[in-house]
């Protein structure tokens, strides 16, 4: 695992980040300007729930029929399993971060040779909902990317569901083989 570079730190009185070290930062953060609005319209939303909930409690102990009964407790038990997950979703709405990394400054930060591997799995298993090509874009995309070659593997299973996902994959094997490496080479 890499070890943190540096230790970013909050501002008093400010919005952003900045390094204890001299290096160039990692990310920065904002607090979100709509933070007041986020929290009036949670309010709002939050008795319009209660005033729902009220009143189907106020049906349910009313009911005069067995269906009718049943009926409004099915909708008051969904509208509070509805009303338990807009709570929950709250959380990341009361207080918005605006964050902004720089992917660029890494190198700057850390050696390539100390970056983790990599690996990524795709799995895929019927071929006319996932067609080959599909898996074939996704694995070389992801050998696309601007990370060291020795430390990314890219495995694909396939369940033995098709020889054309197979033969795909090894001509992007080969594919992948001749022109990564011929890259990485003239990089380093």
């Amino acid at each position: 695992m890499i070890a943190a570079p540096k230790r970013m730190e909050v501002l008093k009185g400010s919005s952003t980040t900045k390094s204890t070290t001299h290096g160039p930062p990692l990310h920065t953060h904002k607090f979100s300007r709509l933070k007041f609005f986020n929290r009036v319209f949670a309010t709002v939303y939050t008795c319009a729930i209660l005033a729902l909930l009220y009143r189907h409690a106020l049906t349910l102990l009313n009911a005069t029929t067995l269906s009718s009964f049943f009926i409004t407790l099915s909708l008051l038990t969904s509208d509070i399993v509805l009303a338990f997950m807009w709570a929950a979703t709250q959380s990341c709405r009361l207080n918005s971060i605006h964050r902004k990394e720089f992917p660029e400054n890494l190198k700057r930060v850390v050696k390539a040779s100390d970056f983790p591997a990599l690996d990524v799995f795709i799995c895929t298993a019927d071929p006319y909902k996932e067609p080959p090509m599909g898996v074939v874009n996704s694995a070389l995309s992801v050998l696309a990317y601007d990370y060291p070659t020795e430390k990314i593997s890219v495995y694909v299973s396939d369940d033995g569901g098709s020889q054309l996902t197979l033969f795909a994959v090894m001509e992007a094997a080969k594919f992948a083989i001749f022109h990564f490496a011929q890259s990485y080479s003239q990089t380093t």
